[in-house]
C-alpha cells in the first residue's frame, strides 16, 4: 500500500504500520541481543515517523488556507504535486523547506542515510536472514522510493535547495559504509554495512536530479534488493551450518561446499557491481548522471568502488579459500530446497 498510495495520510499510516511486524520479527525470532536491536529499530523509526506526522499535518494546514488553490484541505498527492510544480501553492519557501525536512528526516532514517543509519547494523545482525532480507530489500526501499515520490514531487524547490547537502551525506555514507565493512569480523554485520554504502548510491542518484541518475537510482533499488537478498540468504545458510558469524571461524569452504561457495561468489560480485551483473548498470547510470552536475561527488563515489572490491573479495578469500579450518569440514553443500531459493535470484542478476 505504501508504494501505491496516492493519499499522503494513507501513505503515512502504512509507512508506520510496517514497523509493527518488523519489530516482532526481529524481537521474537532474532539472536541473543534481539530485544535491544528491535527496540532500537522501533524507536529510531517511530521518532522519524512522528516528525513526518507533524509535516503531514502542516501540509494539510497549508492546503486548507482560505486563499489557497484548494476548496479546503487535502491529502491528495497528485493535486498537491500539480499545485507545487506550477507554483500555485502560494506558500512561503521557508515553510515548504520545513515541511520538506520533516518528510526527508523520516525517509532518511528508513532508508537509511548517514548519520541516521545506526539502527540498521544491529537490526540486520540480530534478525534471522529471512527477516534481514525483508528489511533491507523491501522495507528500507520505501524510504528511497518516498524521496522520489513525495519529496521531489511535493517540494521541488526545497529539493533543489537541499540537494547539495543531501548529496554530501550520501557520499559520506558510501565511503563510510565501505570502510566499516572492510573492518568487520562478523559476516552478517559486514553485509549490513555494505547496504549503507549502497543506499548512499541510491540517494545520490535521486538528488543529483538528472534523468540518468534517477533512472539508475530506481533500478538500483531493484538490483540491490536482489543482490543483497542472495548474499544474506547464502551467508545465512553458511552460518546455520557452522553456528558462527565470525569470519575467522571459516576457511576452505569452497573445498567442501563448492556450489555454496560459487553462489556466494556470484552474489558477492554483484554487490561490488561487476560488469555483466545487474547492479553494474544501475551504479553506472547513477555515476554518469551525477558527474555532469556534481563532478566531485561522482569522483569520490567512484573511488569507493575500490573499497567495495576490497571488502567482498577479502571476505570471500577468508571464508572460502585456503586450507579447511577446523569445524568447516562439517559444512554441507546447498540442498535442492536452498538452491530453489537462491538460483532464481542469481538468474535475475544476470538477466537484468
Amino acid at each position: 500500500v505504501s508504494f501505491l498510495a496516492l493519499d499522503v495520510l494513507l501513505f503515512y499510516i502504512f509507512f508506520e504500520a510496517m514497523l509493527i511486524p518488523m519489530y516482532f520479527l526481529i524481537g521474537g525470532f532474532g539472536g541473543t541481543e534481539r530485544t535491544r536491536a528491535a527496540v532500537k529499530f522501533l524507536l529510531y523509526n517511530l521518532f522519524g515517523g512522528l516528525v513526518m506526522l507533524a509535516a503531514v499535518i502542516g501540509l494539510y494546514v497549508v492546503t486548507a488556507r482560505p486563499d489557497g488553490p484548494f476548496d479546503g484541505g487535502t491529502f491528495d498527492l497528485r493535486a498537491i504535486a500539480d499545485a507545487a510544480s506550477s507554483g500555485g501553492l502560494g506558500v512561503d519557501p521557508m515553510v515548504l523547506n520545513a515541511l520538506f525536512l520533516g518528510f526527508m528526516f523520516a525517509f532518511a532514517i528508513k532508508a537509511p542515510l548517514w548519520p541516521f543509519h545506526t539502527w540498521l547494523p544491529d537490526a540486520a545482525v540480530q534478525s534471522t536472514p529471512a527477516t534481514a532480507v525483508l528489511m533491507m530489500s523491501v522495507v528500507d526501499k520505501v524510504g528511497t522510493f518516498a524521496m522520489l515520490r513525495f519529496c521531489l514531487e511535493l517540494f521541488p524547490g526545497s529539493s533543489q535547495t537541499f540537494a547539495p547537502w543531501i548529496i554530501t551525506l550520501a557520499v559520506i555514507g558510501i565511503v563510510y559504509g565501505a570502510i566499516l565493512a572492510i573492518g568487520q569480523t562478523d559476516m552478517m554485520r559486514l553485509i549490513a554495512y555494505t547496504s549503507i554504502s549502497h543506499f548512499g548510491f541510491i540517494i545520490l542518484g535521486i538528488f543529483a536530479m538528472t534523468g540518468q541518475s534517477q533512472a539508475g537510482a530506481t533500478l538500483y533499488m531493484v538490483n540491490h534488493g536482489i543482490s543483497t537478498a542472495a548474499l544474506f540468504l547464502i551467508a545465512g545458510f553458511l552460518v546455520s551450518r557452522r553456528g558462527s558469524r565470525a569470519i575467522a571461524d571459516y576457511g576452505g569452504v569452497q573445498k567442501v561446499a563448492p556450489v555454496l561457495a560459487g553462489t556466494f561468489l556470484i552474489s558477492g560480485l554483484a554487490t561490488l557491481s561487476l560488469p555483466g551483473l545487474a547492479p553494474f548498470i544501475s551504479e553506472f547510470l547513477v555515476l554518469i548522471g551525477t558527474f555532469g552536475r556534481y563532478g566531485v561527488a561522482a569522483i569520490v563515489a567512484t573511488g569507493a568502488l575500490v573499497l567495495s572490491a576490497i571488502y567482498i573479495l577479502w571476505l570471500y578469500q577468508r571464508v572460502m579459500t585456503g586450507p579447511v579450518r577446523e569445524g568447516s569440514e562439517k559444512i554441507s553443500d546447498l540442498v535442492p530446497r536452498e538452491a530453489l531459493v537462491v538460483v532464481p535470484l542469481l538468474a535475475l542478476l544476470i538477466v537484468f
